[in-house]
């Protein structure tokens, strides 16, 4: 391979499937900290001329897997690198790209500047909170879907899903990432009417679909705390539903949700391995952890060679 793949901290486990299916090794970098905190990165091998990928969530702690992955694009560039993508499977601070009240940031677009200012020359991302964040950077990006995976999942667990499934989306917002994963299974749309009270926060209130007689797949790009998924499962079974599994691709997973989840009557919870889990949480037998590791291998084999990745985003080969 005429590329590299670098990696910094946060979801090392992810890089390594990703060069494993590439046939390649991680590039040979060492990021640590001082005893003060401060991060500090060193590129061990010699990275002229070449196209790099570097493979970086920016999930807890944001803060710092974000500098992590600055610091080393700044290294990069200075090692006269041809082009750095950061490869960010989960891209942080996605949740507040726009002002929903007097005086607060739009932090979205702030983390797209720095980004970009720190020489990022493309970001290639999975399931984007909001579709129009590609539009805050000035540069390419690439957002993969995690629909594939996802999809023949469920057609390997369920058998005959057209006669005893019905996919939900989990509020208004989501309602287009739902229809898609409805005609790809070619089963009913249900939409949950959800009303929040607080950051964190969610009332599930009425179905708008029947899901009643059938098991209730809610689909939806991330699960945090977990609060509107376990409102939507109790709403669901009360109006009938015979079971519910969640698919999410992001499995933030903070504050109360493990309690949450293990306490709902929820069947099982799916995520990628786009952040990765504690062992505490994979031994969890509610939770199932698909790898989208061949997604952006694909992707980043493709990106390299100047071919095109928009079979990818269709959920297409």
């Amino acid at each position: 391979m005429d590329f590299l793949v670098f990696s910094c901290n946060s979801n090392r486990r992810l890089a390594e499937g990703i060069v494993s299916r590439l046939g390649m090794r991680l590039g040979d970098a060492s990021v640590s900290k001082f005893s003060d905190g401060e991060i500090t990165l060193r590129i061990n091998e010699s990275v002229r001329g070449r196209d790099v990928f570097v493979v970086q969530s920016t999930n807890a702690p944001a803060e710092t897997n974000l500098m992590e992955l600055m610091i080393m694009t700044d290294a990069l560039k200075r090692a006269s690198a041809n082009s750095v993508t950061a490869v960010m499977p989960y891209f942080g601070y996605a949740r507040q790209d726009r002002a929903t009240e007097p005086r607060v940031p739009i932090t979205t677009k702030l983390v797209a500047n720095l980004l970009t200012k720190a020489g990022i020359d493309r970001l290639l991302t999975m399931d984007l909170h909001a579709g129009q964040i590609q539009g805050f950077f000035d540069i390419p990006v690439d957002n993969l879907y995690s629909m594939p995976v996802m999809i023949k999942h469920l057609k390997e667990k369920f058998s005959c899903m057209e006669d005893t499934c019905v996919v939900v989306s989990p509020d208004a917002g989501g309602v287009a990432r739902a229809r898609a994963f409805a005609q790809k299974l070619n089963v009913p749309l249900a939409v949950i009417d959800k009303r929040r009270t607080g950051p964190n926060v969610a009332k599930a209130m009425n179905i708008i679909g029947d899901v009643a007689g059938r098991r209730a797949v809610i689909v939806d790009d991330m699960v945090d705390t977990a609060g509107t998924l376990t409102e939507a499962t109790n709403a669901l079974i009360a109006n009938g539903a015979t079971g519910v599994i969640a698919l999410a691709t992001h499995g933030v997973l903070s504050g109360p949700a493990i309690e949450r989840i293990v306490a709902s009557p929820m069947e099982e919870i799916i995520v990628t391995d786009t952040i990765e889990m504690s062992k505490e949480k994979l031994a969890i037998s509610k939770i199932k952890t698909l790898s989208v590791a061949t997604l952006f291998a694909t992707s980043i084999e493709r990106i390299h060679r100047k071919e095109s990745i928009s079979s990818l985003f269709l959920g297409d080969s």
